[in-house]
């Protein structure tokens, strides 16, 4: 699904992002802003959690600059959310790893979304 990232930049099926995005197991994908820019609270997380997946994978920029507080991991942990928190270029492979081989296993597309940081 997503093809590739590089520092600010991120190719999700063809077209080109050049901000924080979210991205979802049916390829919606969405402009991701929080408060803070390196911090990863509750809050920012809420739109995520809305659509009740079953994984959240987290990517904390390409040197893992931004911090998810303990709150938004609090948050995820009371909705029964998986979280998985790693820098960028290791979230997006984790993202396409849960989305293909849940396809590949059990026939039935993981619901993940994916929240990624795309500079520093």
């Amino acid at each position: 699904m997503i093809e590739e990232y590089r520092f600010g930049k991120m190719m999700i099926e063809g077209d080109e992002y050049n901000y924080d995005v979210e991205v979802d197991w049916e390829g919606e994908v969405l402009e991701w802003t929080r408060k803070n820019s390196h911090i990863i609270d509750k809050e920012d997380i809420e739109r995520a959690l809305e659509k009740e997946p079953e994984i959240i994978v987290v990517g904390t920029g390409e040197s893992g600059v931004a911090q998810v507080t303990e709150d938004a991991k609090q948050k995820c942990k009371e909705a029964g959310v998986e979280l998985i928190i790693d820098i960028t270029e290791e979230a997006v492979k984790t993202f396409n790893v849960i989305c293909a081989e849940s396809l590949e296993e059990d026939g039935e597309q993981a619901e993940v979304i994916g929240l990624f940081h795309l500079t520093c």
